[in-house]
């Protein structure tokens, strides 16, 4: 008689051994026994095998921004069909302005923010061409042309009396906001941080872009197979981070029925250049307080390494981390954007001065 076995037994039932030696009357039960093993054995792998992939996709499921910044906006330029998508967070202090890199959108900082909103204001916009920024001309990532694309937020959301600025750039961000400082056309900046980005390692790495972005994956099934293959592979290294910011780096094609990148960084080649010239020197001429946050020492160049010699600027080394600082130790770089502004008393309206009345613009 063969014994009925409930699915949460089949592990137990084949550990089993099978009698030996057997008698020919044996012989039929071995063949029973020996299909309803396999059986089970199959029914216990496809269980296995779903289980696992629900854990898989739970593991690496989407998360909600709303946790993490209070709301979104779309900021509309005048005299232009230009359209810049903005979270924001916070109600007191200076405004911690964020621009991130090439391929990322605002939502990777969108961790960090959760800390930093609680001693300031946090704005981290989707820059042109990614997240949900719609332009005229979304290929158009000149240095030029997204300084004017800050300049223009800022001006949309502040008018002519900004508060404190603190511009936080991320790589390709890092870029654009040691631009706009030294455009000088935004007076109420207050401070600069500049995140893995230094003009030598990015000129130099330049003529490796077109393979590492042709190597990546360009189509996913869903936006959990993304997220995972965004971890799995090392580009963040944070499980929630990556399922905060990459859905948004993600757009779904109709015709292909799969999900593909938002930014099309490889037709954007003419422009990388400009991003990067001269920006040790432009970097070390602001006059605002400035920090350089990097992921390894190995990237600074000659400029910045005598200027850092001399004191002009703030450099950290962030351990056990990626080229995204922000997504990968979000508290730690929550806490060293505090620490800056606290540090060089940096309030809603500027740098404050013991002893004075007024905070100096």
């Amino acid at each position: 008689m063969i014994r009925s076995i409930h699915p949460n037994s089949v592990s137990s039932f084949l550990a089993l051994p099978i009698p030996f030696p057997f008698s020919f009357i044996s012989c039929k039960n071995q063949l029973k026994t020996s299909i309803i093993r396999s059986f089970f054995l199959v029914l216990h792998m496809s269980m296995s095998s779903t289980e696992s992939s629900a854990t898989s996709a739970h593991k690496y499921s989407p998360l909600d921004w709303r946790g993490f910044f209070d709301q979104e906006d779309d900021v509309s330029i005048p005299n232009s069909n230009d359209v810049f998508h903005v979270y924001t967070a916070g109600t007191e202090g200076p405004v911690v302005f964020c621009l991130h890199g090439g391929g990322y959108s605002g939502l990777s900082f969108a961790i960090s923010t959760s800390k930093i909103k609680e001693k300031a204001r946090v704005v981290a916009m989707d820059m042109r061409g990614h997240g949900k920024t719609f332009t005229d001309n979304d290929l158009d990532l000149s240095i030029e042309t997204m300084c004017n694309d800050v300049l223009a937020v800022l001006k949309a959301m502040y008018g002519d009396s900004p508060p404190a600025i603190v511009l936080v750039g991320h790589s390709m961000g890092g870029s654009v906001t040691v631009h706009v400082a030294a455009k000088k056309a935004l007076p109420s900046l207050a401070g600069l941080v500049v995140v893995d980005v230094v003009e030598g390692t990015a000129m130099a790495s330049l003529i490796h872009m077109q393979k590492i972005l042709s190597s990546r994956m360009h189509h996913f099934s869903s936006l959990e197979k993304a997220i995972e293959w965004n971890v799995k592979g090392g580009s963040l290294r944070n499980i929630d981070s990556a399922r905060l910011s990459i859905p948004s780096t993600l757009k779904y094609n109709e015709s292909k029925k799969c999900y593909v990148h938002r930014a099309r960084l490889e037709e954007t080649e003419q422009y990388w250049r400009g991003w990067y010239e001269g920006l040790s020197e432009k970097f070390l001429s602001s006059p605002v307080p400035k920090l350089l946050l990097l992921a390894g020492t190995d990237r600074l160049d000659r400029t910045l390494t005598i200027g850092q010699m001399q004191g002009k600027f703030q450099m950290v080394v962030v351990r056990h981390t990626g080229h995204a600082i922000q997504e990968d130790v979000p508290d730690e770089f929550a806490a060293l954007i505090v620490n800056f502004i606290s540090r060089n008393r940096i309030g809603p309206k500027g740098i404050e001065i013991p002893g004075l009345r007024r905070p100096l613009n």
